[in-house]
């Protein structure tokens, strides 16, 4: 799940160095997803996330924020062999949109890991649990990339455009690349959308061979809610898709038909 979730933030954070203003989320909105696994006979479901921005105003270093939580379990059968329980949070300045502190919370088979992460974004560093590194300015977490690129103008991107992402995760900067693909339209649980479409870079090795092996659909819409994460395996897909929203700050105008 934590690849899974690696992969989708760096579908979503482009231009980062760019400081928009909120116009796409609320507090009160939630978000849910099933993550499964789609095979030529029928598909799986391995599990469910959620992400919600919390409804009680809360104040980080002095100024308000958006907490923000994002969580993930594993269903039924994989629980038998491979038990996940995954936790984060993000404490994103309501002005900047960017992270005050991330805090996380992995049960993932036997891999256990726990951290707190806290941005100090005028002295350009980020403070882990056990280490303290510089960050290049504008860095988000993991959760708060998504919600700061769902502000982002992409109206001056041209399809095949690729843009640079730099976000923090297990004591390391990454930098990534995200590929705009254009304009489509996608049928999933929740319903039938129009969309946008983007690829993202990954590192190759034993779990990716292609440096874009995973598409993403995003909401053509004023919300901009990630809609459908997908990527090829040797049989079928692994798939994240959203199953349910709620408190979304407009209305979902990119439906284009409701689930029956």
């Amino acid at each position: 799940m934590k690849k899974i979730l690696f992969v989708v933030v760096s579908l979503f954070a482009s231009s980062l160095m760019s400081q928009p203003v909120n116009h796409t989320f609320v507090a009160g909105e939630e978000l849910t997803f099933r993550l499964y696994y789609d095979a030529w006979l029928a598909d799986v479901t391995a599990g469910y996330g959620t992400v919600t921005v919390q409804k009680k105003p809360e104040i980080q270093g002095g100024r308000p924020v958006y907490h923000i939580v994002g969580e993930g379990k594993s269903k039924g059968m994989f629980n038998l062999f491979f038990k996940v329980k995954d936790r984060f949070e993000t404490w994103v300045d309501t002005a900047s949109l960017l992270p005050c502190k991330f805090t996380r919370s992995t049960r993932e088979g036997g891999y256990r890991k726990d951290d707190v992460v806290i941005f100090d974004q005028r002295a350009g560093t980020a403070t882990s649990s056990t280490k303290k590194k510089k960050i290049r300015p504008g860095t988000h977490d993991i959760i708060s990339a998504v919600f700061f690129a769902r502000n982002l103008d992409i109206s001056h991107v041209r399809e095949g455009d690729i843009l640079p992402v730099p976000f923090f995760l297990d004591d390391s900067v990454y930098t990534s690349a995200v590929k705009y693909l254009g304009r489509d339209t996608i049928t999933i649980e929740s319903g039938r959308f129009s969309c946008l479409k983007f690829k993202p870079m990954v590192a190759t090795g034993a779990v990716f061979s292609d440096p874009y092996p995973m598409v993403l659909y995003v909401s053509d819409d004023r919300n901009h809610v990630p809609l459908l994460a997908e990527s090829a395996i040797v049989v079928g897909k692994v798939k994240m898709e959203l199953t349910n929203f709620k408190g979304l700050r407009y209305p979902m105008t990119s439906e284009i038909r409701k689930k029956r």
